[in-house]
């Protein structure tokens, strides 16, 4: 059974220019112990579906969805309680500003501890000990190499990469089965990113932690995630293994974007212009009608004002009027 599975989720917000759908019809199936990367341009929906995932949402939020389930619960029937209860033991994330993210005027230890639920099979007048060495124990974990002296500081005391360890210690000290990292690495030297990654790769491999990670770095994604979605203006583009996608993309987005990838094997030339998808993603403000990409997909024709269905062939999804069929593929054989 799925660890978290979506069937088209939609989220409507009310702004000044009535009702608009900031994403449409969006599937996302994760299955337990899975890396899963969701990648896209800002303003593609991601923060806006992993906070409807928490149920972290506005006072002007619709959310709308055929199904959405997380280890057998329905999210749309639980109440708030009950998916606070989630997101503090079941759920976690990694928001992208770790330092904004934490308390300025408490110390370290004391959010931390403030975060993790106590052990109940440890007798009342030892739980507090206990918690505070379980806290120092997954800052250690973490990559913190003074987790005492580091328990007494405060959040603005830190750099940017010790407030993003903390708020990973915070998120897994729980042991959640869905570990949602934002742009966990934004920010950041290419030093403390590369360790980050390493850490978030041990959680799953280790502690069998399952993990959305979000991101705009195709490339980092590749590496890591087994299993990709490409959003783009709200819409979901493209799903699948992480191998096929790049072997063989279906989606003229998913292709412009790997083809977008810098090419080290090669010889550039100085001050060269990279490979870019002309354009800019819309606003919510000035949605396209019909496929979101239409404006700048390099294979836009009539047909794609209207917005196409999802298809399914050989475990992967797309949604595009004419996408592109794998050259080693037959002339017979069609897309399902």
């Amino acid at each position: 059974m799925p660890l978290l599975d979506i069937k088209n989720l939609t989220i409507e917000l009310d702004t000044d220019a009535g009702r608009i759908a900031v994403l449409e019809k969006v599937s996302l199936t994760m299955n337990p112990g899975e890396i899963h990367g969701l990648v896209g341009e800002s303003g593609s929906g991601r923060s806006v579906l992993t906070k409807a995932i928490l149920g972290i949402l506005g006072s002007n939020w619709h959310v709308i969805a055929d199904r959405m389930m997380f280890d057998g619960k329905n999210l749309l029937e639980l109440t708030a309680k009950e998916r606070r209860y989630l997101m503090g033991c079941d759920m976690a994330m990694i928001f992208q500003d770790p330092s904004g993210s934490l308390d300025p005027v408490k110390t370290v230890g004391s959010q931390l501890i403030e975060a993790m639920v106590p052990n109940k099979n440890i007798p009342f007048w030892r739980r507090s000990k206990d918690t505070y060495l379980n806290a120092q124990k997954w800052l250690h974990k973490v990559g913190i190499k003074s987790p005492k002296a580091l328990m007494k500081c405060y959040p603005w005391e830190l750099s940017d990469g010790e407030c993003q360890k903390v708020m990973i210690a915070m998120a897994v000290a729980n042991h959640p089965k869905l570990l949602i990292a934002d742009e966990p690495t934004n920010s950041m030297e290419l030093n403390t990113q590369a360790q980050i990654f390493r850490l978030l790769s041990q959680l799953n491999q280790l502690q069998n932690v399952s993990i959305l990670l979000v991101s705009h770095e195709l490339e980092t994604l590749v590496k890591y995630c087994k299993n990709l979605t490409v959003l783009y203006g709200g819409q979901m583009m493209e799903s699948g293994l992480t191998t096929d996608l790049v072997a063989a993309p279906f989606h003229p987005y998913t292709r412009s974007l790997l083809k977008n990838l810098p090419d080290y094997t090669g010889k550039i030339k100085h001050k060269a212009d990279l490979p870019t998808l002309q354009g800019s993603a819309p606003s919510i403000q000035n949605l396209p009608a019909g496929c979101r990409l239409g404006p700048r997909c390099p294979e836009a024709k009539r047909q794609c004002v209207k917005q196409p269905s999802v298809e399914i062939y050989k475990d992967r999804a797309f949604a595009c009027h004419f996408p592109y069929q794998d050259e080693q593929e037959s002339d017979d054989d069609t897309f399902a």
